[in-house]
This record gives C-alpha cells, structure tokens and sequence, in this order.
C-alpha cells in the first residue's frame, strides 16, 4: 500500500475506473531503487505541481504501475494528457494533502471511503485541519461508551501512565541509540546523553508510582513529571544537533529554527497517521486522558502520538541531518524540498519493521495495533501497555 502526498499548489485529483487520477503541470516521476520503493518528483519549481508516493512493498515487489505520461523517458501514452499520472486504487492506502489550492472529485471521496482510504489534510508547517472517512468503517457504539466511562474510573489512569512511561522509554532509547556513535568520537558527549539517560529512567519509575482513582486527580502530576523528563531530552537531543543549525530547545510553535520546523513537519504526517488509526478502531478522537479536553482538540490523537514521536519522527529528522541532508527554511518555513525530504524520510521510518511482542511488524501497523489494544483494554480486555522500541 502507498502513501500519496500532495506538496505543491494547482493539483487536480480525479479517479478514471479503478485508477486514482493526479493532474497538475506535467508531474514527473522517477523511481529508486533499493529498500522501500520511492517515488519522487524530478520538478521541484515551487510552481510546478509535484507528487510524492511512499511504496511499503519493499524491494521484492514489483512497483505499482504508474501510467506515466508524455514527459520525457518511459512515455507510454501519447494519446493521454502529458500533465496527468495515474495509480491503482489497490495500491493507495492513504492520500496526504499538504498544500493549498488542491482539488478532488466527489467520485474520488467516495472511492476512498468505499475503500477505507484516508484522505489527511494538513498546512504548510505540517498542521492536520481535516480528515476524511467513511462513518460505516467506525460505528462501533460499546467503544466509545467504555471510553468515556473510562474517564472516571482506574482505566483511565492506567493509560495515562503507560502513555507517559512509554514516551519516556522511547526518549532514553533514542538518546542511547543515537549516543553510540558518540562513545568513541566524543566521550564527554557521550557521558552527557548518558546521565540523561539515568535522570529519564527515574523520571520512568516515578510515574509508575502515580496512584489516583481517576485521570483528573492524576494528571497534574503525570505532566509534571513528562515536563522534567521533556527538558532533560531535549537537552539530549541538542548534543547530536550540528550548532550551525540553530536548535537550541524544544518550539511547538512559530519555530525560528529549521530543526523545530521539521519535527513540527514531522508530527504532523504522525497525527494524520494516529488519528487514522484511532478513527478505524471505532475510537473517540476528541476524547482524549493525559490531554485536557477542549473544543476542537483531538485529545486521544493527542495522548497516542506520544508514543510514538521518538521512534518515528525524532529519529528520522536526526537520521536525516546526520546523513548530511539540509534543512532549509525561506519566510519561516520548511522550503518545498525539505518538506519532501522530512515527508519521505518519516512515512520510510513508518514502513520499517520493528519487534513488538514478540513479532515483527511495520511501525505503521503498530500504531493500529496499539489503537485496537486500547479499545480491547477499554472492554475489558488485557492492560494497555505502551509501545517501546528498542535501541
């Protein structure tokens, strides 16, 4: 199944038969060989609409075929218009639209949803504003009754604690991961990240410690405890930062540094993909625990992503810079082709294989995992325990 993220201004999306239909001036294709097939546009004028397709079928498999049109080498079609691609259905398992100025046909809407394709929305700076689902694919009512209830009895604590302790894991784990290459290289570095690491794994045992009756009584702590193990990361993460780069400490918002703009880039693909997830397991988005509710605010989303942020995305944005590839910013935001680079580099780390329990699996499979565990643990089923990966 393929990821499709639309990245440049003007692009039509239609549907032709069983074949999704981009069009837009003269998209271009060229495919890459060697680990996840990668799709990627040769035209990268900011006026030129562009298409990025993320393949997870590996390299055994045989690409998907792409009608290719006119343009340059592999034209196929003469008869086709030379500004349009199109793309097995079969082969779409979600499209991710990133910029303004897109179009899509109501026949498309409705092929997605038939199909359970998401349709993700997102701004510039990598915000979701909107997804599209069908209604059919998650009307499940006993889900989301125990998910509520839940709010106000133990269940609701136990998550929030395994939210925190798992992001706090995965935090200690990233910093040693990364830190092994600093042993030899640079030994004081190396020290520091691993007194972060110590200082993470007390922070870990400490909200384990967490007892209330409910999520409310709870949090307070919970967060506090997050926000201490939060700064020693960040500070972590700076040591494997080139200074050139600017980063100094963790910016949500309006972020002046292109490392911020990336992991905000970064989160975003993250939430569309959390938010799928917890849409398909019949679960209340806006219902959230460790998040306080508010209009508006996709609390659960939130909660689940926690997990999740160190072993995709904080891991493929410092991947990324420490194999040497820019970050560039223009007015504030992340230039067109560092937004196809950060997209590619996190929906790749969504297709590699990781060990969750006991079995190996697709990171982007275990985040619907660990949706469908939540809402089992929610009816009465097994204790929800965060995923940790290993370093």
């Amino acid at each position: 199944m393929n990821s499709v993220i639309i990245s440049d201004y003007g692009v039509t999306l239609g549907k032709t038969g069983e074949r999704l239909v981009v069009r837009g001036a003269r998209p271009r294709l060229e495919l890459i060989e060697g680990g996840p097939q990668l799709v990627l546009p040769l035209g990268l004028n900011h006026k030129r609409p562009t298409l990025a397709v993320i393949a997870s079928d590996g390299p055994k498999t045989p690409a998907p075929p792409l009608r290719r049109m006119a343009d340059g080498a592999g034209a196929t079609s003469p008869k086709k218009s030379p500004d349009q691609v199109e793309i097995p259905l079969f082969r779409v398992g979600e499209i991710v639209i990133g910029s303004p100025g897109v179009s899509l046909s109501a026949d498309l809407v409705e092929a997605c949803c038939e199909r359970g394709i998401r349709l993700s929305f997102l701004t510039r700076s990598g915000k979701p504003y909107a997804m599209l689902c069908s209604p059919m694919l998650t009307a499940t009512v006993i889900t989301r009754r125990e998910q509520i209830a839940a709010y106000n009895d133990q269940r609701g604590v136990t998550f929030a604690k395994a939210i925190v302790r798992g992001k706090l894991a995965n935090q200690a784990s990233l910093l040693k991961y990364f830190g092994k290459y600093l042993k030899e290289s640079d030994p004081s570095h190396f020290d520091a990240l691993n007194r972060s690491v110590i200082s993470l794994g007390k922070n870990r045992s400490e909200a384990a410690r967490v007892s209330y009756a409910t999520v409310d009584q709870a949090r307070e702590q919970l967060l506090a405890i997050e926000g201490r193990a939060g700064r020693t990361y960040w500070r972590g993460v700076r040591l494997l930062i080139p200074a050139h780069l600017g980063f100094e400490s963790r910016d949500h918002r309006g972020a002046p540094d292109p490392v911020n703009s990336a992991l905000n880039y970064g989160y975003g693909i993250l939430y569309s993909q959390v938010w799928g997830a917890v849409m398909n397991a019949g679960l209340e988005p806006f219902a959230g625990f460790l998040h306080v509710d508010r209009p508006g605010k996709p609390s659960l989303v939130l909660d689940m992503v926690e997990e999740f942020r160190q072993p995709v995305v904080d891991r493929a944005v410092i991947a990324s810079i420490g194999r040497g590839r820019a970050l560039e910013t223009r007015d504030g935001m992340l230039t067109e082709n560092t937004r196809r680079m950060v997209a590619s580099s996190v929906l790749e780390r969504l297709e590699s294989e990781v060990t969750f329990r006991g079995r190996r699996h697709q990171l982007r499979s275990v985040i619907q995992i660990q949706a469908r565990n939540f809402a089992s643990f929610l009816r009465g089923g097994d204790p929800y325990r965060a995923f940790s990966f290993k370093w």
